[in-house]
Parts: structure tokens; sequence; C-alpha cells
């Protein structure tokens, strides 16, 4: 199924590199037109948009950019109001997906290294990485409080709920319309310097579900995409990252970290008009990594 001549938008939230990106890939070679919002600096910026005008050329599909922070009110309105334009003929957003990458990555308290062998020689090289970065916290007084948490919910959960209100009520959503957040293991394991988005992985979870409950009689699907630990630059943030990447590997069934275009083809998938009965759920796409 490609969504050519269908009339349909994927507007993707933090869309300039990741997920976001791969995702918007995907769908303009499947024909839907997009609608990408991302913050970056003037000079990735002209890249982003570059690529952006890259992917619309190839596929020949519509594509909007708007380089501002999803999370502003103001933005919201702006690029609804764009929409709009494009709703007077007949343009509506199959997709609404949020890949918002913007929190605070900080240990709650000092760290103290363990005293304990890892027979693994790829995740003790790592391990030792990460007791480095937390030597660094120790010296730098770099810890977590409550702002850092309300940052990042606002950010990475919040926002989800005014977007899919005010593209709501501007009846600016398909018929038939897929609203998506990005999730991770993170949202049940303890992670060190993870906790503040620990914390709002969990709140979009609840969140999702109960978007799925109250905007199902209006024909949309919520649900959430838990991807296997993939190497973004959003994970290469993260203290202690090669730690993590290290230990996905040595989980994972299939010997490999989870790449942005796994992700991308399950976001497609549940983009189809076969997927119209998946509503409320947390689909993990790991490749079985969080079974061992």
């Amino acid at each position: 199924m490609t969504f050519k001549d269908q009339k349909y938008f994927a507007l993707i939230l933090g869309g300039s590199g990741g997920i976001g990106f791969a995702t918007a890939k995907k769908l303009s070679e499947q024909g839907m037109n997009l609608c990408v919002v991302f913050r970056e600096r003037r000079a990735e910026a002209k890249i982003a948009e570059e690529a952006f005008e890259k992917l619309g050329q190839l596929n020949k599909v519509k594509v909007l950019s708007f380089n501002l922070d999803a999370a502003e009110k103001g933005t919201i309105a702006l690029v609804c109001e764009a929409l709009k334009n494009e709703a007077k003929a007949g343009f509506k957003v199959r997709l609404l997906l949020h890949a918002v990458s913007k929190g605070n990555l900080k240990p709650l308290v000092e760290s103290k290294e363990k005293d304990f062998k890892i027979e693994n020689e790829s995740l003790d090289h790592a391990y030792n990485l990460l007791i480095q970065e937390q030597q660094e916290f120790k010296q730098s007084d770099f810890f977590l409080d409550s702002s850092d948490f309300q940052l990042t919910l606002q950010n990475m959960a919040l926002s989800l709920v005014d977007w899919v209100r005010v593209v709501h009520e501007n009846q600016l959503f398909a018929g038939d319309a897929r609203v998506i957040g990005l999730s991770s293991e993170g949202n049940q394991k303890a992670w060190v310097n993870y906790a503040a988005v620990s914390a709002t992985k969990a709140a979009l979870e609840a969140i999702v579900r109960s978007l799925a409950l109250e905007y199902a009689p209006y024909g949309i699907r919520s649900n959430i995409v838990q991807a296997g630990i993939t190497d973004t630059a959003s994970l290469r943030k993260i203290p202690g990252n090669a730690y993590l990447k290290a230990g996905a590997i040595f989980r994972n069934p299939f010997g490999r970290l989870t790449q942005t275009e796994d992700v991308s083809n399950a976001i497609y998938l549940l983009c189809r008009d076969e997927a119209s009965w998946i509503n409320g759920a947390i689909i993990p796409v790991d490749g079985g990594e969080r079974i061992c």
C-alpha cells in the first residue's frame, strides 16, 4: 500500500534526525506529504531543510518545514495555520508523530564505582567509559532537580496533548488518523543519567493511553512505539551511552542495535489501513532485545 494521491500529511515533531527523519524518508517514499517541525541551529537547519526539499523532489510530495520549538503554543498555531491552507485543497493529517528529543540527562546523585567484574570484554570497556563520565559529574556538581524534570516532561510528553487538541479542533486530522509517540526500555528500567527522560516516557505512555480512549470516537488511533537502543544523536548525548549500546548488542537475539529504519518501517505499518484496529498499544520494535 502506498499513500500516493491520498492527500495525506505526516506531521512529524522532531524530524531533522534519527527516527523522525527516517520516518519522513520512509513515508515520503510511500507518497505521504510531509510537515516537519524541528529545532536546529542555523547551519544544521539549512542542512535539514535541504534534506527535506530533496525528499520532496525525489518522491514528488509536498514538504512543509518549520525550524521552531515544538513545545511552544505559537509554533502549534503557526503550523496548524499552514495545514489549514492545505486543507482547503483536501489535504489532511494521517499521522502525528511525536519524536521530540529535548530534555535533561543528568545523574540524581554523585555515583560510586561498583566493585565487580564484567565477563564480556566489550561491556567491560564500555563500563569503564561510563565510570569516567561519572567522575566528570562528580567534579561539576551537575545533578537533576525538579526543574529538569519539568522541562523534559513539557517537551517530550505534555506538548503532545496540545498538538493533538489543536489539530483536532481545527479539523485537520484525516478520518482514520494515527498518533504515535516514541518510548524506550528506559520507561521501566533505571539507567544512570536517564531519570528525567524515564519519568517522561512513563508519562507519555499514560497520555497516549488516554488519547487512545478519548479520541477513538473521532477516528484517531493512538499508540506508542518502544524502540530498542538506537545509535542516534539523541542517544549519543546520554552519558554512558557506550555502555547502553554494548549491553544492547550483547542481549539482542540478532546481535545488533536497532536501526532508525527498523522503527520507521514499523511506523509506516501502523499508518496503513490494515492497522486501524491497533489502538492504545505499546509496540516494541527492538528485535527481541527486551526479552533477554
